[in-house]
C-alpha cells in the first residue's frame, strides 16, 4: 500500500517558536521541522552533524523565505543543550514548543553488549531528553506557558530482539514524559510523547538490514512504513491547541497488529 496524499498545513503552530533537536538529515526531525514551518510557526533547529544541518537549514530557508536559527547541540552535553535554549530564547523571546527528537538504537544482543554501547544509548536516548527538557522547563516555568513533546517508540513496550538499551530508553522517556508532565501542569506546561513502529527514512535503510526491515514492514497493518511526515503530523497535534487537555500521554503511531 501506497502512502496517502501530503497533508496541507493548517495554521496550528501560527506564530509559536519550535526548537527541534536532531532535525538534520531526512528523518523525523527534519519532517517536524518542515511540518512546523508549514504550520506558521518559526523554527530553531539543532544536531550534532553540522553539514546535515545546514542543509536542512537552507531547505527550511527555501519553503519559509528566512533562516532558521540552526546550532549544533550534543544532548550528551549540558553545556550544549543550556546553550541551544539560551540562543532560542535570545533571538526569539521565547520558546513555545520543544521537540525532543534526539535518539540513538543499535541491534546488539545483550550477552555481546559492551557498556559503553549500552551507556551511549541511554545517554543520548533517556538522558539526552532529560537534559534538554530540565532546560526548556525553566524558560516554559517562568513563562507561564509551554509545550514539550517527545519521541519514543513502540519497543519501550514490545519485545524486540536486539534492542534491549534502545527498549530501555524508550521506555524510560515514555516514564519521563508522564512524570515531568506532573511535575509541569500548575505552571501550564503540557508534556506529551509519540511512539512510532516504523517510519522510513535513509539513515535507517542504511542501517537496517533489508531483512529486519522487511519483517518489521511484515507486522504493519497497512504494509508499509510510516513516512516521516506522518509521525511529524501527530507531533504537531500534541504540539497545537487541538491538543490543549492532552498531558502525560503516549500516544502509539503504528499500524503494527497486537
Amino acid at each position: 500500500m501506497t502512502a496517502p496524499p501530503y497533508v496541507e498545513g493548517h495554521s496550528l503552530l501560527d506564530g509559536r517558536i519550535v526548537v527541534v533537536t536532531a532535525a538534520a538529515g531526512a528523518g523525523i526531525g527534519f519532517a517536524v521541522a518542515r511540518r512546523a514551518v508549514e504550520e506558521g510557526a518559526t523554527v530553531v533547529i539543532s544536531d550534532v552533524h553540522e553539514r546535515r544541518l545546514a542543509e536542512a537549514a537552507d531547505a527550511l530557508e527555501a519553503m519559509a523565505g528566512s533562516r532558521p536559527l540552526a546550532l549544533i547541540c550534543d544532548v550528551r552535553h549540558e553545556a550544549d543543550v543550556q546553550g541551544l535554549m539560551d540562543a532560542a530564547v535570545a533571538q526569539h523571546g521565547r520558546i513555545d514548543v520543544l521537540v525532543n527528537n534526539a535518539g540513538l538504537g543499535g541491534d546488539t544482543l545483550l550477552v555481546d553488549m559492551p557498556d559503553e554501547e549500552w551507556d551511549r544509548v541511554l545517554d543520548i536516548t533517556l538522558t539526552g531528553t532529560m537534559r534538554c527538557t530540565r532546560a526548556a522547563l525553566r524558560i516554559m516555568e517562568a513563562q507561564g506557558h509551554g509545550v514539550i513533546v517527545n519521541n519514543a517508540s513502540v519497543v519501550g513496550w514490545r519485545a524486540q530482539t536486539g534492542q534491549t538499551h534502545y527498549a530501555a530508553a524508550k521506555a524510560g522517556v515514555m516514564a519521563l514524559t508522564r512524570c515531568s508532565a506532573m511535575e509541569a501542569a500548575g505552571s501550564g506546561i503540557r508534556i506529551n510523547c509519540v511512539s512510532p513502529s516504523l517510519a522510513m527514512h535513509p539513515f535507517l535503510a542504511r542501517t537496517s538490514s533489508d531483512e529486519l526491515l522487511e519483517s518489521l514492514v511484515g507486522g504493519e497493518a497497512f504494509g508499509r512504513a510510516a513516512e516521516p511526515w506522518e509521525v511529524a503530523n501527530v507531533i504537531v497535534f500534541l504540539a497545537s491547541d487541538y491538543s490543549s487537555y492532552m498531558t502525560g500521554e503516549v500516544v502509539s503511531v503504528s499500524s503494527q497488529h497486537p
